[in-house]
C-alpha cells in the first residue's frame, strides 16, 4: 500500500487520497448536520437555540487530515446535503460558510503540534468552532447596522444588537464547541486515529516542533480577517439580491420533516459505502 504523511507536501496539495478524504469528511458533515435538523430547537433566556451539527464528527475526522480540502468539505457537505438536496439553496448565500468555516479549520489546525495530544486537538478543534461563530457575529450585527437584516435589539439604543447576537454566538460556542464538540472529541480522535488514514493509502500525520503559532499561522490568520469583509459582502447581497443562482423547490415544506431522511440516507451510503469500498481494497492489497 502506498502511503503519504501530510507533513512532507503542500496543504493544498491534491490527489486521489485527497479527493476521497474530501468526499468522506463533506459525506459524514452531511449526514451529522441532517440528522441534528431532526432534532428541536430550545430556548436559554428567550433565545432559540439549536443543537447544530455534532461537531465532534467533524473535528476528529478533518483533524486526522490537516488539509484545506478537508475543512473546504466541511462547508460542502452542509451546502450539498442540508441545501441543494431538500430543495433550499442560494449561491451568494453559501459563499460566507465557505469563506469563514474553511478559513476557521485551516487556521485552527495549523496550531497542532502533537497530532497523539487529544486534549491539544480538543481546543483546536473549539477554537475554529469559536472562530466561526465569532465571525457570524460580526457579520449578522453587520447586515443589522447596513440594514438588510432585522435583529433585537432596543429601539432607543440598536448597539445592544451586539449583546444580543453575541449571547446567541456564546451559546452556539458552548453547545457545539464543547457539548457536542471538543469533549465528545476526546473520546472519537483517539479511536480514529491510525485506523482512517491507512483506508485512504495514507500514514497519520506526524508532529513538529517548535510553537503552536507560527508563520504559517500567522499567513492564515491574516486571511481569516481579510476575508471576513468578503464573506459580509456576499451575504449582504444574497438578502439583497436575491442570491443570484438559487434552487428553491422547497421540498421539505413539499413534503414535511420525513423528507430530511432523503439527505440522511444519500449521505450514510456515500460516506458508509466509501469506507467500506476502501476496507475492502486495503484487504486485498495485503492479501
Amino acid at each position: 500500500m502506498v502511503t503519504t504523511s501530510n507533513n512532507s507536501s503542500s496543504a493544498f496539495s491534491f490527489d486521489h487520497r485527497d479527493m476521497i478524504a474530501f468526499i468522506l469528511v463533506m459525506s459524514l458533515h452531511g449526514l451529522q448536520s441532517m440528522i441534528t435538523e431532526l432534532l428541536p430547537e430550545f430556548s436559554i433566556g428567550g433565545l432559540g437555540v439549536s443543537i447544530g451539527p455534532f461537531w465532534f464528527v467533524a473535528m476528529s475526522v478533518v483533524l486526522l487530515f490537516r488539509s484545506f480540502w478537508g475543512c473546504l468539505a466541511i462547508p460542502v457537505g452542509g451546502i450539498v446535503f442540508g441545501e441543494i438536496l431538500i430543495g433550499d439553496f442560494s449561491a451568494l448565500g453559501a459563499v460566507e460558510g465557505l469563506i469563514v468555516i474553511t478559513l476557521s479549520w485551516f487556521f485552527a489546525m495549523s496550531l497542532i503540534t502533537d497530532p497523539k495530544n487529544v486534549k491539544q486537538i480538543a481546543a483546536v478543534g473549539f477554537l475554529a468552532k469559536a472562530m466561526e461563530e465569532t465571525a457570524a457575529w460580526f457579520i449578522d450585527v453587520g447586515k443589522f447596522y447596513v440594514g438588510v437584516e432585522e435583529l433585537e435589539a432596543i429601539s432607543w439604543l440598536p448597539e445592544t444588537v451586539w449583546a444580543t447576537e453575541g449571547i446567541g454566538a456564546l451559546l452556539q460556542i458552548i453547545i457545539a464547541g464543547v457539548v457536542f464538540g471538543a469533549i465528545p472529541t476526546l473520546f472519537l480522535y483517539p479511536r480514529l486515529r491510525g485506523k482512517i488514514e491507512p483506508l485512504l493509502g495514507m500514514s497519520p500525520v506526524e508532529g513538529r516542533d517548535g510553537p503552536m503559532f507560527t508563520r504559517t499561522s500567522l499567513k492564515r490568520l491574516i486571511a481569516w480577517v481579510a476575508l471576513i469583509p468578503v464573506a459580509f459582502a456576499f451575504e449582504t447581497l444574497s438578502e439583497t439580491s436575491g442570491g443570484l443562482v438559487t434552487f428553491t423547490p422547497e421540498f421539505v415544506e413539499t413534503y414535511g420533516q420525513a423528507f430530511l431522511f432523503v439527505p440522511i440516507a444519500i449521505a450514510a451510503v456515500i460516506s458508509f459505502g466509501l469506507v467500506a469500498y476502501r476496507q475492502r481494497k486495503v484487504d486485498g492489497l495485503q492479501d
